[in-house]
């Protein structure tokens, strides 16, 4: 096996457990000591693919109302993100000195030893791009094209900031290159988490590894043409079209995802939701999203949410997956003042500790044991839908009404897995079908509430990304910015996100302390660019209309 240096990759982790008081060019200096050898670069793409969880509970989630953290008065005081509380709003920005800076190296020494690994190198390309366009939709501006390059010597120690709009465009080319590239005739990923042979979604050879790749990046620049919707539907039509010609998912087969193996592997996103021990009393369901479920009798509900005998023991408790016994909390309700039910509210949890409300259901859903999804069939069915609407691919509103059904059983049939996992965990009592029958999903699309209509076409659409995207809250998130649905509920616990021109939303989140900290000047020019650094800024795309 060929050599090669680390050195990027061993300054990551000097970045991040050294003295905080070490300046950064001592970092970057000293990361240049260190190097491994004889390991294949694929081995090293593999453990950074599962970057990010598609967004925090307490953070993304929560902003878009799919959770509340009822006793917590800082960050989602009022059960909202209304308040600027930085330590959840850093996960992005943790990828500089991650996986960001691994693929820089492996770019590196793949050009350099293994030329031959075109494929690796075409995956590497369009995820690094994937993470890269998630910091700029959290962000806006940000440093990219003198980024990670500390290496280099003293004028990148502090990189400048570069214009997000120009950003995405060399995104797509990153990624319109990275796919033209690959190769069915060159090198199998053996390693690959998503596609490889020990993968979900396996591949047995680099034909069938790369039809899959070619797919992942056309979704992706799917998804960066319809954030272009309100700002320039020209550009987004046109990349549209380009995505929809070079082949998008066609199924769940293509899902990017990875399933887990306990004990050794498992769902860490979701450990503190089944751990009472370590956060008790905070797992509730938000009202807006559990009116949505309830409202439209969506049989993913009983995968979702549950209304728990015992509201601390959640893991173990038995629970009542009933429409009708689902209540949400409100948004925008103090702590103290939900647990009084004399203020009309359903107050504390008549038989244990916390709250008389749905929580996130930790059995099914929510467990430890659920696989984790980054990029769907679902989600990109949707995003179809919008764009065969819009007139942007052929079809026009037969084909999007196609679409969106497709979409929403798509993400139906994905809980089929989830309950497999939730039936192999007895002890809850709770009996969970094997799948969403045929007949369900069609009692639901036929639903007032959901069926298809060309006028309200684009709240259906993306009111059901919305709950497509419950386990990528991230994504959820910059939709909703992005399109406007489902129409949340201001959170009016204080005025916080009215100011600096605030609509009363969160639409960005801010520069990192450790940025201001190591890179002032920069840092503050961008924030002046972009009219300031403030959660009430909006991105590039998230064009005030």
């Amino acid at each position: 096996m060929k050599k090669f240096n680390l050195i990027i990759f061993i300054s990551a982790f000097l970045l991040l457990f050294v003295g905080c008081d070490q300046e950064f060019e001592e970092l970057a200096l000293e990361g240049q000591k260190y190097t491994l050898t004889d390991l294949d670069p694929g081995i090293v793409f593999a453990g950074s693919q599962r970057v990010g969880f598609g967004g925090s509970w307490e953070s993304e989630a929560t902003v878009v109302q799919y959770f509340v953290n009822a006793y917590n008065l800082g960050a989602t005081a009022g059960f909202n993100f209304n308040y600027d509380v930085m330590s959840q709003q850093n996960a992005e920005w943790g990828n500089y000195t991650g996986s960001l800076l691994t693929y820089k190296n492996l770019l590196k020494i793949i050009d350099k030893d293994y030329p031959e690994r075109t494929n690796l190198k075409s995956v590497i390309r369009i995820w690094r791009a994937f993470v890269f366009m998630n910091i700029v939709d959290t962000h806006g501006d940000i440093p990219y094209f003198d980024a990670i390059r500390a290496d280099e010597g003293p004028d990148y120690w502090r990189p400048k900031y570069d214009d997000a709009q120009e950003i995405y465009t060399d995104l797509e080319k990153e990624i319109r290159e990275a796919v033209a590239a690959l190769d069915p005739n060159k090198d199998f990923m053996t390693y690959d988490v998503f596609f490889g042979p020990n993968g979900y979604n396996k591949t047995t050879n680099a034909a069938g590894q790369v039809a899959k790749w070619k797919k992942v990046g056309n979704s992706l620049l799917l998804r960066m043409a319809l954030r272009y919707s309100k700002l320039n539907p020209t550009k987004g039509a046109a990349l549209a079209t380009e995505a929809f010609n070079g082949g998008v998912m066609e199924s769940n087969t293509d899902n990017v995802m990875v399933t887990y193996q306990p004990p050794n592997f498992s769902n860490t996103r979701h450990n503190n939701l089944v751990n009472a021990a370590t956060n008790p009393y905070y797992y509730y369901a938000a009202e807006p999203f559990v009116n949505q479920l309830k409202n439209t009798r969506d049989p993913r509900s009983k995968y979702i949410i549950a209304k728990f005998d015992d509201a601390v023991n959640v893991q173990n408790a038995t629970g009542s997956l009933d429409w009708d016994d689902q209540f949400g909390v409100p948004v925008g309700v103090q702590a103290d003042v939900i647990v009084d039910p004399t203020q009309g509210y359903r107050g504390p949890h008549p038989i244990s500790n916390g709250l008389n409300y749905s929580q996130m259901n930790v059995q099914a859903g929510a467990s430890t044991l659920t696989p984790s999804y980054w990029i769907t069939y679902a989600q990109t069915s949707l995003l179809l839908a919008e764009a065969a609407h819009r007139g942007w691919i052929p079809g026009g509103d037969g084909k999007a009404k196609e679409y969106y059904e497709n979409g929403i059983k798509a993400d139906m049939d994905r809980y089929e897995l989830i309950a497999t996992y939730a039936a192999s965990n007895p002890a809850n009592g709770i009996t969970y079908p094997l799948k969403i029958t045929d007949a369900e999903k069609a009692t639901y699309l036929a639903h007032s509430l959901v069926e298809w209509n060309t006028d309200d076409a684009l709240k259906l659409i993306n009111t059901q990304y919305w709950v497509v995207n419950i386990w990528d809250p991230r994504e959820a998130w910059y939709n909703w910015r992005r399109s406007g649905y489902p129409e949340l509920e201001r959170n009016k616990y204080n005025d916080y996100l009215l100011q600096h021109g605030g609509d009363g939303y969160v639409h960005r989140y801010r520069y990192t302390d450790e940025e201001y900290r190591r890179n002032r000047a920069n840092v503050e020019a961008a924030a002046a660019k972009m009219g300031g650094d403030f959660l009430t800024t909006r991105v590039f795309w998230d064009k005030k209309l």
